[in-house]
């Protein structure tokens, strides 16, 4: 039969605790130090699955940067692999294949760059922990120096020079636990300024490209706006010189817009440059500049193709945008000489414009 006192522990009184200061001392000094050391131990596993959590999210973070790297090397290297001939004929297809890829490319950096903020954020954390953990074997080592320093006074009274010697032990393991501390502290403040200025930089990648995209992209087309497309359109210029020296500047407008604007109010309008830019970028290759140069003007720049292939291709552009919207677009068009600059040549361009809608408005006695 079990003792009364178990009986009364399982009716739901609390068992009686021994009254642990009639232990020995030396006994409470063990079980002390025993709990000291478990809690030191557990500490250290802290740090330690830290310290493992923030390596594996560094690791993540190179994978992330490779990728980042990998996708902008293939951005820049789609240009240099896109063949120039593709303007002929069934190159169409190749050439809405290659924009849609770089515009997958710049899709995946920029969910890289959110990745690596989020990297950064977790490595932060990770960061804080360790510096608890940290804290709380420091806390762990000071009841142990004053435990130590406690057990120490007796023998200082029998054996003075035994009681020096462990006191400068003592002051050696104090310095070294205080120096220890220091060096985490120091490590994680330094994580916390590597993962927040990784984060930081993250944000801050962002931000520019989304402004980058809002200041140089007009906002209803999606075309570039005129001071970055004369930008793009004289490093065309001169990858063409670096070339076979072929370029050609095409000057769009877009017949009857006010008459679509007057009729069906100025968001059919907007449909319809909206539908021009789509049709021309269709039609062209991903890196061939399109620039809104004025209301319903638009300027193109063509390199490494001759100038009777540039015509066949906006005459498909015209009819394409006739079947869609209604209406059509004039061009006007001029090669690169050799002692041109951009603005002369699109000068010529525009003049040759001009020189065609006179021909058209004659031809239906404007």
């Amino acid at each position: 039969m079990a003792p009364s006192w178990c009986l009364v522990f399982e009716m739901g009184i609390r068992k009686p605790q021994p009254d642990r200061r009639s232990e020995p001392p030396s006994r409470r000094a063990s079980d002390a130090a025993r709990s000291d050391s478990d809690a030191d131990q557990a500490a250290a596993d802290a740090d330690q699955a830290a310290a493992d959590a923030d390596q594996a999210a560094a690791d993540q973070d190179e994978a992330r940067a490779a990728n980042d790297q990998r996708a902008a090397d293939a951005d820049e290297g789609s240009v240099d692999q896109h063949d120039l001939g593709d303007l002929r004929g069934a190159g169409v297809e190749a050439s809405e294949a290659l924009r849609v890829t770089r515009e997958e490319n710049r899709a995946s950096r920029l969910a890289t760059h959110v990745a690596r903020a989020n990297t950064a954020r977790l490595r932060a954390g990770t960061a804080a922990r360790r510096d608890a953990s940290g804290a709380a074997r420091d806390e762990t080592a000071k009841r142990r120096s004053l435990r130590d320093e406690a057990a120490e006074q007796p023998v200082a009274a029998s054996d003075s020079p035994l009681a020096k010697t462990l006191e400068q032990v003592r002051v050696r393991a104090a310095a070294a636990g205080a120096r220890a501390a220091s060096a985490r502290r120091r490590a994680a403040a330094s994580d916390d300024r590597a993962a927040e200025g990784e984060a930081s930089a993250a944000r801050e990648r962002a931000r520019m490209e989304a402004e980058l995209l809002s200041a140089h992209l007009d906002d209803l087309t999606g075309a570039l706006r005129r001071e970055m497309g004369c930008l793009a359109l004289n490093h065309e210029i001169d990858r063409a010189r670096r070339g076979d020296g072929r370029f050609v500047v095409v000057f769009a407008d877009v017949d009857g817009l006010k008459r679509v604007n007057d009729r069906d109010g100025h968001a059919a309008g907007d449909r319809v440059l909206q539908t021009v830019v789509g049709i021309m970028r269709s039609h062209l290759r991903s890196f061939d500049p399109i620039v809104r140069y004025g209301g319903d003007e638009f300027v193109c720049g063509l390199g490494g193709v001759d100038h009777d292939v540039v015509v066949r291709r906006f005459e498909v552009i015209d009819r394409s945008v006739q079947s869609d919207v209604g209406v059509g677009i004039s061009v006007g068009m001029a090669r690169l000489e050799p002692d041109d600059t951009l603005d002369l040549l699109t000068a010529r361009a525009d003049a040759a414009l001009l020189d065609v809608k006179k021909r058209r408005g004659s031809q239906r006695g404007e």
